[in-house]
């Protein structure tokens, strides 16, 4: 066995395909085969299910497969961790963000990579259980998620300031003067929003309940670009994040001040407490808490 192998795996699990595979991996296709059925002697376990096409794992390959990752993982950490010691980092930075988060993390990923100009980076959007959950299985090095609930022991954490709310609109549409916008003034307005699952609308539906307000969206999606779309086209206005950056997309854009809107929780730059705990995680945390002190 070797980290060749786990890394096709991986690279399967991810594509769903052996062609897909075998060309992320830069190989043929026989050669991903033919490695993988090797693994599979080794391990006396049948890991793929084989048929026309790629049609899965058995029981046992998923098991095989989080080990898998896990392994993967802990190499990387070695490769960042030899390189941090050296002064260096080198790697991949996985960063998972909640959708519609206030956190841009694109000037610290800016700062690192002038720092250390052989990093790189892999940005997901994730909802808050996928980040945990992801970061404890060491899947991710860092994530921006919400801090309620958070558990202190198995987690550490960066608190940013307080989300506040505004409505997105597109002014060749829409015109709300000066003052701030009031939740009671939203409820006659088409609004687009985000599904009913995800923590961003649920503080922005517990600001209508709580007034005795309920909503009628529209628009209801999982995907932020298609709101963003829908809000560009005039077909909807959304409440979004007030220093999200939004607004600037496009020069038709505005971002409206939304009177007493906050989250219902803080966002927070998150890291595992556990060992192995990744050198680039660390060295992020470092940056960012002392960007924070010179501000």
């Amino acid at each position: 066995m070797d980290i060749k192998q786990l890394k096709f795996l991986i690279a399967l699990d991810e594509t769903r395909h052996f062609g897909q595979a075998a060309a992320r991996c830069h190989i043929t296709q026989p050669t991903l085969s033919m490695r993988l059925r090797s693994l599979e002697e080794e391990l006396e376990l049948p890991l793929v299910n084989r048929g026309q096409r790629f049609e899965g794992f058995t029981a046992p390959g998923e098991r095989v497969l989080a080990w898998a990752r896990t392994v993967l993982a802990a190499y990387d950490g070695l490769q960042a961790e030899a390189a941090a010691c050296r002064g260096n980092l080198v790697g991949t930075l996985r960063l998972g963000v909640v959708p519609l988060s206030s956190f841009d993390p694109l000037p610290l990923m800016q700062r690192l990579h002038a720092e250390h100009p052989n990093l790189r980076f892999e940005l997901s959007a994730l909802s808050s259980e996928q980040i945990l959950e992801q970061l404890a299985n060491n899947r991710l090095d860092l994530g921006v998620s919400y801090l309620e609930r958070l558990d202190g022991e198995r987690f550490d954490s960066l608190a940013f300031s307080e989300t506040r709310m505004g409505l997105l609109y597109d002014q060749r549409f829409y015109n709300f003067g000066e003052a701030p916008l009031n939740w009671e003034s939203l409820i006659e307005l088409p609004l687009g929003m985000l599904t009913s699952g995800m923590h961003f609308r649920q503080s922005i539906d517990h600001n209508f309940h709580s007034r005795g307000l309920t909503p009628q969206p529209l628009l209801q999606t999982d995907a932020v670009h298609q709101l963003l779309q829908a809000v560009h086209g005039g077909f909807c206005c959304a409440v979004m994040p007030l220093d999200s950056g939004l607004e600037n997309l496009t020069d038709h854009l505005r971002l409206h001040p939304i009177e007493n809107a906050q989250t219902l929780s803080r966002l927070g730059l998150i890291m595992r407490r556990s060992a192995p705990r990744s050198a680039l995680a660390e060295a992020c945390f470092a940056i960012y808490q002392k960007s924070q002190s010179e501000s």
